[in-house]
């Protein structure tokens, strides 16, 4: 046995000792230290989560005195499915615009970053430039420019590609592509977060690197595609992540229209409870387009790193294999000498 390692009795005895009061001091600093985290974790997301979720299988109404709650079930789930004429089909354009606007501004945000991380004169002005967007244009404001126009590229420059796309896809894929195109000048507007979150990690990666590349022989692009993409890889998932959370949340979501106006309707069908399934309904849909681009982008553990620790297993087996050859042969040769003792 190596010095490092212990003895079974050596593990034993360390976990009958209990900890000192330093060591339960620095725990009771943890607790207090994230105390105000779990406090508002507690309050403003799990009690919301689960209060939404029980109006959900209720038809509410309201009164000067008081709130009714009528159980319904599943009732809300399934008159969104089968009576909503706006909901699933506002769904499907979410689904479908998401999935292809999230690419774009991640791969734009990309290009930009790496073009502002280059020894060029003026960098500061630039990325202020592209960031200028997130503090100028939001809330309010966005609304006030889309409803002018000035989000948006007009239907007659749009409309080669507009027709191009419907003549080849489907109604229900034709009409958020070609909103997207038409929309293109917002869908750029919300990239400058990403810009600054790849710069950060474009500037962390070892100019080394780089050097010993070009002095093997690597062009930019292989330098790209061998070192940079993979050091940013955690970054874009990021950046996806990101993305999707303030397209679901923007103000100019029509879903998010559609469950305000259930939420305060004054029909009998619809209100807090129609308006809470809507939005688990919703929920659910984001978190599924949040693990798709998770399953594409997440970290994979790198080849090289596996071969190591198997290769280290495998030495650790042959030590293992070693040892017991050797204990084996001390027990054969002490049987042989107390054998020789007798004999003698």
């Amino acid at each position: 046995m190596s010095k490092n390692k212990l003895t079974k009795e050596e593990k034993a005895k360390l976990k009958k000792i209990k900890p000192g009061r330093l060591t339960k001091r620095d725990a009771r600093m943890g607790v207090l230290f994230i105390l105000p985290w779990i406090i508002g974790a507690i309050t403003f997301l799990a009690y919301p989560l689960i209060a939404s979720f029980y109006y959900s299988l209720n038809n509410i109404r309201m009164t000067p005195l008081r709130t009714i709650y009528n159980f319904v079930g599943q009732g809300n789930y399934t008159q969104i499915l089968m009576s909503d004429a706006d909901f699933p089909g506002q769904l499907i354009n979410y689904v479908v615009s998401t999935i292809i606007s999230v690419p774009i501004i991640v791969v734009f945000a990309l290009m930009i970053a790496i073009m502002l991380n280059q020894p060029i004169k003026g960098k500061g002005f630039f990325r202020l430039i592209f960031f200028l967007p997130v503090i100028i244009v939001s809330g309010p404001i966005l609304g006030m420019l889309n409803a002018e126009g000035a989000g948006s590229i007009t239907a007659l420059d749009t409309q080669a590609i507009t027709s191009a796309i419907e003549a080849y896809l489907p109604s229900a894929l034709a009409s958020p592509i070609s909103d997207i195109f038409e929309n293109m000048i917002t869908i750029l507007w919300y990239s400058g977060v990403q810009i600054l979150i790849f710069l950060s990690a474009l500037q962390k990666i070892d100019p080394s690197q780089y050097e010993a590349a070009k002095i093997d022989g690597g062009s930019g692009w292989e330098c790209f595609w061998k070192i940079t993409l993979p050091t940013i890889k955690p970054m874009i998932l990021l950046n996806c992540v990101y993305t999707i959370v303030f397209i679901s949340n923007n103000d100019q979501n029509e879903i998010i229209e559609l469950i305000k106006n259930a939420m305060f309707s004054g029909t009998q069908e619809k209100g807090y409870g129609y308006a809470s399934a809507m939005a688990w309904f919703y929920s659910i849909v984001v978190l599924l387009i949040v693990g798709l681009f998770a399953l594409v982008f997440v970290t994979r553990k790198d080849v090289y790193e596996k071969q190591v620790k198997k290769a280290k297993k495998q030495a650790k087996k042959e030590e293992r294999e070693i040892k017991k050859i050797r204990r084996r042969s001390a027990r054969n040769a002490a049987k042989q000498a107390r054998k020789e003792a007798k004999q003698g």
